[in-house]
């Protein structure tokens, strides 16, 4: 069997080179920085501020996997956009707070998971290399 006839599953793993594991890194801390904005616009001007933050997520997330040219690439940020956004979640000793208990901070929470999970999906994968074989050729 030939490489190209392998699955991408039977393959040894490949350490990542520096290169990709900077742009890894990259998108993970733009996705915590879209994170953090979102937070506070989404309830500073609330149904577009709403809109924007998810669509600054969607928007990263679809444009780090076409980046990188892998799933990989919507799932960094999509990361650092989850902890960003749990860490702010949390209320400090003084009773500061990011997220007030209303519908928008919970549309941002599940909505912005939700798109993670959409743009995760779908970003193209991996695509062999050569020409594709179609029965009849």
């Amino acid at each position: 069997m030939s490489d190209r006839t392998t699955s991408a599953l039977a393959q040894p793993l490949r350490r990542p080179s520096f290169g990709r594991a900077a742009a890894y890194l990259g998108l993970l801390v733009l996705g915590a920085l879209v994170g953090v904005a979102g937070s506070l616009v989404q309830s500073g001007w609330f149904p577009g501020g709403l809109l924007l933050g998810l669509a600054g997520e969607a928007g990263l997330c679809l444009g780090g996997a076409r980046a990188i040219g892998s799933r990989a690439g919507a799932v960094a940020p999509a990361g650092g956009w989850i902890v960003a956004v749990i860490v702010l979640t949390a209320s400090r000793p003084e009773g500061d707070f990011v997220f007030a208990a209303g519908s928008g901070s919970y549309l941002f929470l599940l909505g912005g998971m939700a798109v993670a999970v959409i743009c995760a999906t779908l970003a193209q994968g991996r695509q062999p290399d050569g020409d594709g074989v179609r029965l009849g050729k």
